[in-house]
């Protein structure tokens, strides 16, 4: 299909063969997907794909209908108009109260992820020798048993409109790339993985960022720090001061943060899958979140963030916003229907939604998906990581998330990092193996003293984000700078 003029004309094809409801929206999707993988100096993995189709959301008696396809003939798109109404007339009849949808003007606009080369245009054999290489260099002792890399490509293409005159065009475009060698000694079994765990890193930018990485000249390194872990002395256990690198404070965010302040959780609409959270309506805007100097914001508008774009799955354009500030906890992630429905509970609460509702394609009805969730730096001179160990006299610096386990209110958690070293009297000292550290959510974050700053300040991207049933992957980004925690149990 030519995009954008035919997919615009189809949209309005859709609505115009919408019968009065009371809300109706289309959303039309063209995704293509690259992904490579090479594992021990063969290509593992290669595969590409491309869908097109639409999605209709319909609000009619007080309830939702959603229905997609990829017939795009005028039988197909009617058959999917009536299956939507179908829906919300069967789901009117269960509904506990009538769905209601706070006020979104009509925008009509257009959007565009700034890249500087499409991955797409780069080639096959370019991509392939550059991930070969970095496999090849990992293997820098008979130790590392497997050497691995990653690299992956989006372009998602979109037509959102509605019947009351919206109009957005999206073009977005993600791209990441890492490595990952292992080694192995007796029943020991290490990992180090560059520039981050669970797929390297990720951002809406072009291949330029690929290319910024430079897998092959970290490859190397990263051999030769799995392979010392393997005669590294275990993380000790007890109560430490304790730093976290960006990449792992990164998914503390995400998992102890961002999914806690999901005002679908929150209201029970994902109780039976994800789970619910501790942030309960009572709690805002009088809740002891963190320390004061804990500021958590939502920001869609970041450059590069994997959670940017221009406008959300509903039209709300894409805005930052505080969810905790100066420590207490302020505002969720919301959608047109939670945000209307926190009003009733909450006395008070005046504001719209603001802009995070999302499908991972055209088959998904959108859902509350976090943007950037990010910890925000107390200045911007705030010091870097050097400074932040010579400030602290005895701790442990922890670095590459390696597992995570928190529990279905996002409160109780246990986190594992690929590596760890000692900090004794402000210096780095020896490498530890096998780190752990727990916690309870705001107790974790209540003991934040020291944040370093925007030169240290990264937003790391999350490719791999589940929710919903049947379930949806998204992407998210997370905003990060190495922090402080004081008196954490580390180990178990």
């Amino acid at each position: 299909m030519d995009y954008p003029f035919k997919m615009r004309k189809k949209a309005e094809e859709i609505l115009s063969l919408i019968p009065k409801v009371t809300y109706a929206d289309v959303r039309l999707v063209e995704q293509e997907e690259q992904e490579i993988a090479t594992k021990d100096g063969v290509v593992e993995a290669l595969s590409s794909s491309k869908s097109l189709g639409f999605g209709v959301r319909i609000l009619q008696n007080g309830a939702w209908g959603f229905a997609a396809t990829n017939d795009f003939s005028k039988k197909g798109i009617e058959r999917t108009i009536k299956r939507a109404i179908s829906i919300a007339k069967s789901s009117a009849r269960h509904k506990l109260e009538d769905i209601e949808l706070a006020r979104q003007e009509p925008i009509r606009a257009t959007y565009k992820t700034p890249v500087k080369e499409d991955p797409f245009t780069v080639s096959l054999k370019e991509k392939l020798e550059l991930l070969l290489e970095a496999d090849k260099r990992q293997r820098v002792s008979p130790k590392i048993v497997i050497s691995q890399t990653c690299f992956s490509a989006n372009k998602e293409k979109k037509i959102f409109a509605t019947i009351n005159g919206s109009l957005i065009e999206q073009e977005i475009i993600w791209t990441g790339a890492g490595i990952e060698a292992s080694a192995a000694e007796g029943n020991d079994f290490q990992n180090r993985s560059y520039p981050n765990s669970h797929g390297g890193q990720t951002a809406t930018r072009g291949y330029e960022i690929v290319r910024e990485l430079d897998l092959p000249g970290n490859a190397a390194r990263i051999g030769q720090e799995a392979v010392l872990l393997l005669s590294a002395k275990p993380c000790p256990s007890g109560e430490r001061d304790l730093i976290l690198d960006g990449n792992q404070l990164a998914l503390q965010i995400h998992e102890s943060c961002g999914h806690a302040a999901e005002l679908d959780r929150v209201l029970g609409y994902e109780a039976a899958y994800a789970g619910t959270s501790f942030l309960t309506p009572e709690k805002l805007g009088k809740f002891i979140y963190g320390s004061k100097m804990v500021n958590l914001t939502a920001d869609a508008t970041i450059p590069g963030g994997l959670g940017t774009f221009g406008f959300d799955d509903e039209g709300v354009p894409a805005q930052k916003v505080f969810l905790v500030k100066d420590g207490l906890f302020v505002d969720y992630l919301t959608s047109r229907e939670t945000v209307a429905h926190l009003r009733r509970l909450v006395p008070g609460y005046k504001k719209q939604s603001n802009g995070t509702m999302r499908a991972s394609s055209w088959e998904y009805i959108p859902l509350i998906r976090m943007t950037n969730v990010n910890l925000e730096v107390p200045s911007p001179n705030a010091g870097r990581l050097s400074d932040l160990i010579a400030d602290t006299k005895r701790g442990i610096f922890m670095s590459t998330n390696r597992s995570w386990s928190i529990d279905d209110r996002r409160l109780n958690f246990q986190f594992g990092t690929e590596i760890a070293w000692e900090i004794k009297e402000g210096k780095l000292g020896q490498m530890f193996k096998n780190p752990t550290y727990q916690g309870m959510t705001p107790v974790f974050w209540q003991s934040c003293d020291a944040i370093c700053g925007k030169e240290e300040w990264v937003v790391w991207g999350t490719a791999n984000c589940g929710k919903g049933q049947p379930p949806q992957v998204i992407h998210t980004g997370h905003g990060a700078s190495p922090a402080r925690f004081r008196k954490i149990r580390i180990g178990y």
